[in-house]
């Protein structure tokens, strides 16, 4: 059994003696700029620079002057992650366990608590200028007439450009909002578009935010939170973006994921000891071949279209010489999904109409479903095979069989904490602050260290009380030594979500699906796949592991696995007293 190194205490007194070299001060403007970006519902593999077929120059060429970490991980779904990522706390600490639903427990009540602080509360006490473009998706008030005190104003940002809730149309998206406005997309005048669609619209709000900054607050650093829906259903881009890679999936689920497999380990990004096992869905087996494809086409345009933004973002960065000091951090929400949204056909219809059968919406119209009834000139929203996904009216998502690929070689999709659910790349780039191009970075880390790191980066303090309330200590290991070369002592890492739950340590990974599934064992450095359960063989590490994740949702306010089951027997007893 091979195991993480430990440092040594003096080693971590050069490493960090080095990094506040390299640093320098962490007063006013030498202070590093922060961007946090986050892509939705994407898989390991996803990108060029972890493997993908993709375009995606601008990631890779982040990745390529910067550092890659191979064994990072998420938290298997949208809003505990975003829960995570903005708090530093795992997701039931942070009130946000499963999505933004309150089901009447302290770590399930859809809604950002108290006990905990973004990004932006704190960092702003400290002199930072607070920016965020995209998807919140962290409270269970998402409408424009529900309470604003969980929307990101109210949480330590300064401007805010995005959508409160989730998934929605890339064309006419949900719960649209402007600082704390709710607004239309086609009644917006200080953004109007020749062509909208959501993508390009949280990427030029991101410039802008940029660009503003350095025309009004150029003295003081800033941290700017860029939230992508893409490439999360349903499958949208324009048509221009779908024809560069039409006939590019032609050959189907395997043949993409064994191009993929060969490309990573060429990389480094999976170990020479990774197995590639078949395809989860059959290709051959496949009704609708052509339509599959074009599913896949268009996803891999959402990823093309995402990775255009984040250019424009680093062009406006090198327009204001702000490059070298900026730390930008790239990940991923969960993995791959392979739910089956959009597949079937929507009350039997299996084509678009010809004409407009429904009336027209006016353009200061709010939208106001996750899935339109319509698009605005009067056409209904259609599904399933035949319904070419890509423009406005289509709602479809890409299902399991391109996310076995997308989360090539590992097992299991988004919602589960095999490492398909969970592994996400992390990119990191800071030219001030990163030592040596082109690293891999095997130590694993979580989200939750993203907060530490930050902290330290910036010369914040991470309070203890928040207006008279006592705060959760941050849970996270700073990526600082990482930065300057050298390893980070990272512990024991927890998950659970819908009852699936896992324990990594050191090499060693607990893992189980539901909350009535038996604990699996895995060595990760010999097995990363998870194909060999070594729980009969080691059975007292596998029971210390168990012993350890108890303790851990214990604490972190994780039980009742099932919290909608636990407040229905609740409920029934409480009826028949």
């Amino acid at each position: 059994m091979t195991t993480n190194l430990r440092k040594i205490d003096a080693l971590k007194l050069i490493l960090a003696a080095t990094f506040s070299a390299m640093l320098g001060t962490v007063n006013g403007a030498e202070r590093p700029n922060v961007i946090v970006i986050l892509a939705d519902d994407m898989g390991y593999s996803d990108i060029g620079c972890y493997g993908s077929e993709i375009d995606t120059p601008n990631l890779d060429g982040l990745a390529a002057n910067g550092l890659r970490f191979t064994q990072f991980y998420n938290t298997a779904r949208c809003c505990p992650t975003r829960a995570s990522l903005l708090t530093g706390l795992y997701p039931h600490q942070a009130g946000v366990g499963h999505m933004t639903n309150d089901h009447g427990f302290e770590g399930y009540r859809g809604n950002l608590n108290r006990k905990c602080m973004t990004f932006g509360e704190v960092l702003r006490p400290t002199g930072y200028r607070t920016y965020m473009s995209g998807k919140w998706h962290v409270t269970l008030d998402d409408t424009a007439t529900s309470s604003k005190h969980n929307w990101p104003m109210q949480r330590g940002f300064d401007k805010f450009y995005g959508t409160i809730s989730g998934a929605g149309s890339f064309w006419d998206p949900w719960s649209l909002v402007r600082q704390n406005s709710p607004i239309s997309a086609f009644a917006d005048d200080q953004y109007r578009p020749k062509e909208y669609y959501y993508t390009n619209a949280i990427s030029d709000h991101a410039v802008r935010f940029i660009d503003s900054h350095y025309k009004d607050n150029a003295d003081q650093p800033f941290f700017l939170y860029v939230a992508y829906t893409a490439a999360h259903w349903p499958m949208h881009a324009p048509e221009a973006e779908i024809a560069k890679y039409k006939g590019k999936y032609s050959a189907g689920y395997q043949s993409l994921r064994e191009q993929r497999y060969a490309k990573m380990k060429s990389l480094g990004v999976i170990g020479p000891k990774s197995k590639l096992g078949p395809a989860a869905v059959d290709w051959s087996k496949q009704n609708n071949k052509k339509w599959d494809q074009r599913n896949m086409e268009v996803y891999a345009a959402m990823v093309d279209c995402m990775d255009q933004g984040i250019g424009q973002i680093v062009d406006s960065l090198n327009k204001h010489r702000q490059l070298d000091n900026t730390l930008i951090l790239y990940m991923q929400d969960n993995g791959g999904c392979a739910e089956g949204l959009g597949r079937l056909s929507r009350n039997g219809v299996t084509k678009r109409p010809g004409v407009a059968t429904l009336q027209a919406m006016q353009p200061e119209d709010l939208q106001t479903k996750m899935i339109p009834d319509q698009t605005r000139d009067g056409f209904p929203t259609v599904m399933g095979p035949g319904i070419l996904a890509g423009p406005d009216g289509t709602y479809i998502a890409y299902g399991k069989g391109w996310a076995n690929a997308s989360n090539t070689p590992f097992r299991e999709y988004k919602h589960w904490v095999h490492e398909g659910g969970i592994s996400t790349p992390l990119i990191a780039h800071w030219p001030k602050g990163i030592n040596g191009k082109g690293r891999l970075e095997p130590e694993p880390g979580h989200l939750v260290d993203i907060m530490a790191t930050i902290v330290e980066c910036s010369g914040a303090n991470y309070p203890k009380t928040n207006n008279g309330v006592a705060v959760r200590p941050l849970e996270g290991e700073s990526l600082v030594n990482a930065f300057a070369g050298g390893a980070y002592d990272r512990g024991a890492i927890f998950w659970e979500h819908e009852g699936n739950r896992a324990i990594r340590v050191d090499d060693w990974k607990l893992v189980a699906k539901g909350a009535k599934g038996r604990w699996e064992l895995y060595d990760i450095a010999e097995d990363r796949e998870e194909t060999t359960d070594l729980t009969s063989t080691y059975p007292d590490v596998a029971k210390d592991l168990e012993q350890q994740w108890t303790a851990y949702a214990t604490r972190a306010n994780v039980f009742p696995l099932n919290p909608r089951q636990a407040r229905a027997k609740i409920e029934k007893k409480k009826a028949g007293n």
